[in-house]
């Protein structure tokens, strides 16, 4: 049994052709917000009471839709909502990439680590566009790569980070095993005023590309590569512990 999430919400069109995939290979169950949590990290819900809806379609049990964040969806499912741990946990496929310094605010990237944290095999998969989005191409990919994860598995804590290329499936060149890239996002923020003249501001941007490596996520997906990066949850930065040992900080 394989569960899917997302951050765009249960109807999201990546989430329903992942879905149409997916169930060619196996059972599938769906647990994924009610509505869209785009952006929203790894949080989790304290302040209210979490609630499942039971969605079933045409006669057919889909799945549930959950007033909640990716992260929630995949803590209830594992926890309350399944008789048994699913296979595999799958997130995505979101729309717009999760490159770069961006996997640190996604949602989608949340769903699969909370999966890790909980034991169970995860994958995240993104479409690197906002317009005009064929979901097609990333959600064949990851069917055909399912088989190879479940047969292989993933090192302790470690999920996969998808993100593919938005052109059509014969001009992608192949698969490379990146790093996640320091690129991010510049902010800019659109300043308006309402009808009562109160000034609000909404956030706006673009994405800024600044590799000097080869070999990242970004630089990869922007030369037509499927990009996988292995990434995990621990934040710890390994090769500064001796040196702030070395500051000798007393009490």
């Amino acid at each position: 049994m394989i569960v899917l999430s997302n951050d765009d919400g249960f109807n999201a069109p990546g989430l329903r052709t992942l879905r149409s995939e997916i169930a060619k290979i196996d059972e599938v169950i769906v647990v994924a917000p009610e509505t869209e949590q785009s952006a929203v990290g790894h949080a989790i819900t304290l302040s209210v009471p979490l609630k499942t809806r039971k969605v079933v379609e045409n006669g057919e049990f889909i799945g549930y839709a959950v007033n909640g964040t990716p992260a929630d969806c995949i803590k209830i499912a594992l926890t309350v909502l399944l008789e048994k741990a699913p296979d595999l946990v799958i997130s995505g496929v979101n729309l717009g990439g999760n490159l770069g310094t961006c996997a640190i605010y996604s949602g989608t990237i949340s769903a699969a680590t909370e999966a890790r944290i909980m034991g169970v095999p995860a994958i995240a998969v993104s479409l690197d566009t906002f317009e005009n989005p064929d979901f097609g191409p990333a959600a064949e990919f990851v069917r055909k790569l399912v088989p190879t994860v479940l047969k292989k598995g993933l090192p302790e804590g470690v999920s996969l980070n998808i993100n593919v290329p938005a052109v059509p499936k014969d001009e992608i060149i192949g698969v490379a095993i990146t790093r996640q890239g320091k690129s991010r996002v510049i902010e800019t923020f659109d300043k308006r005023e309402d009808p009562r003249n109160n000034t609000y501001y909404w956030l706006a941007g673009e994405m800024r590309f600044d590799e000097v490596d080869e070999g990242t996520d970004c630089e990869m997906v922007s030369k037509n590569y499927i990009s996988i990066t292995p990434i995990h949850y621990d934040l710890t930065h390994f090769q500064a512990i001796d040196g702030l040992k070395e500051w000798k900080i007393d009490l």
